[in-house]
């Protein structure tokens, strides 16, 4: 059935805006056409026809059929914050070497861990006490076998935590509290054992 729309003249017009019969206009110019029956309707607007009895919003232009307001698409959700994607890279620094230190390795190439985890932890392997470091320092024996742990925070930032070392844990050169966690920010150096340096870096993730 072709759908008609009652012109103010009394006649069934099959145009929305303007009666087919007579031209008269059709509704207030505001208003949405309203269809004799469950019948399609058409956006005065863009003319997109609708179905007259689940129509609010013209998913073309906008039209609220509702109040007669235009452009009126509801606000899309705004996109999640972008994640975070946290690095450190570690090298091997002669210049932080003390009298008492061994020489530095000169064949320890830099190596850079991408942090996965919620607590990373930096230290010495020991296979007879299960401990697996996400960041292995075995070069370095100043650096302890549970030296530091780097936190993942709820809000993508990144914490240091000294967990009692032997030898301290300096950040950007000043020495850090056991058990107390430090936020950091793109570009900290930690500094630890006898020549160790770990450099922290955050991009967002792809």
């Amino acid at each position: 059935m072709t759908p008609t729309y009652p012109c103010p003249k009394g006649h069934a017009s099959a145009d929305a805006d303007f009666c087919s019969d007579c031209g008269a206009r059709i509704g207030a110019p505001n208003a949405p056409p309203q269809a004799l029956g469950d019948q399609p309707v058409k956006c005065p607007d863009c003319g997109t026809l609708h179905n007259a009895s689940a129509v609010r919003f013209c998913e073309v232009c906008g039209y609220n059929f509702e109040t007669g307001g235009h452009g009126e698409i509801p606000a899309a959700e705004p996109p999640p914050p972008a994640k975070l994607a946290w690095q450190v890279l570690v090298t091997v620094d002669p210049s932080l070497r003390t009298p008492e230190s061994p020489e530095a390795p000169t064949d320890q190439p830099p190596l850079q861990i991408t942090l996965s985890k919620d607590s990373s932890l930096i230290g010495r392997r020991s296979t007879a006490r299960a401990i697996e470091p996400e960041i292995p320092l075995d070069q370095d024996a100043a650096v302890s076998h549970r030296h530091a742990l780097l936190l993942l925070q709820p809000d993508q930032s990144l914490a240091l935590r000294d967990i009692g070392s032997s030898n301290g844990t300096c950040l950007n050169g000043a020495e850090l509290q056991p058990m107390t966690d430090t936020p950091l920010k793109d570009g900290d150096q930690i500094t630890l054992g006898h020549w160790t340096r770990i450099v922290v870096h955050a991009a967002k993730a792809i």
